[in-house]
């Protein structure tokens, strides 16, 4: 395993390293943000990583979703993602759930880290719920155009967010890459201990001119 994990192992020891072993997360979503997401976690040495999506591949899914090819229209995605995980690396356990986060919750599964991978604000504000009911902290990426959001929740309050149904627009396929990569990487940092900026909003975004702007919003805490 060591020789597999060799230039991670580099960052930060062979403890922290056979500590993720120890560690689940749950990816809610499959699709841009999630198959992202858990190519990026999913041969990191994490022990069980949870899939949960109820959705199939469509064509117009494929140019930004990066664990799909043509061919794989119509089926689950999770399922296809698992499947992929299961062949980069043989140290992580994929457990595929086709359903939704509710479904999901009501199975009352224990994990550390919970990641949003999904493409609305009533899907989130669920995560955030089950979060709460469970106590677990999970990190919000959302990516829309240009722009991308990620936070790492854990005292601050998703109800900021005003949850209302919106029709999506564009989106360019590398900002998907580059916010599942900040969700990533916050996610490896808290899962081997080490520091990570929680309860502060990130956006991103590519300006007209193609430079990337970040702004910083602390999020406001939520109430006992």
């Amino acid at each position: 395993m060591m020789e597999y994990f060799h230039r991670q192992l580099k960052l930060w020891g062979e403890e922290k390293q056979n500590s993720l072993q120890n560690k689940s997360i749950a990816i809610i979503g499959a699709g841009g943000l999630g198959s992202s997401l858990a190519i990026g976690l999913g041969s990191s040495g994490i022990g069980t990583v949870h899939l949960v999506d109820f959705d199939t591949v469509s064509v117009h899914n494929i140019h930004r979703q990066i664990a799909f090819k043509t061919g794989d229209d119509g089926q689950y995605k999770a399922q296809i993602v698992g499947d992929l995980l299961q062949r980069r690396c043989p140290f992580v356990k994929t457990i595929v759930h086709i359903c939704n986060v509710q479904e999901f919750a009501e199975k009352n599964i224990k994990v550390d880290l919970i990641l949003d991978a999904t493409d609305n604000l009533f899907a989130r504000a669920n995560i955030d719920s089950y979060a709460r009911k469970s106590r677990t902290p999970w990190i919000y990426g959302s990516v829309e155009e240009f722009n991308g959001q990620v936070c790492f929740f854990e005292k601050s309050d998703f109800k900021s967010f005003k949850v209302f149904k919106k029709e999506p627009a564009g989106i360019a396929a590398p900002i998907v890459m580059f916010v599942a990569s900040l969700q990533a990487n916050l996610a490896l940092r808290f899962l081997v201990g080490m520091a990570v900026k929680k309860d502060l909003l990130y956006y991103l975004y590519i300006d007209k001119e193609g430079e990337l702007m970040t702004q910083k919003l602390k999020m406001p805490q939520k109430e006992n």
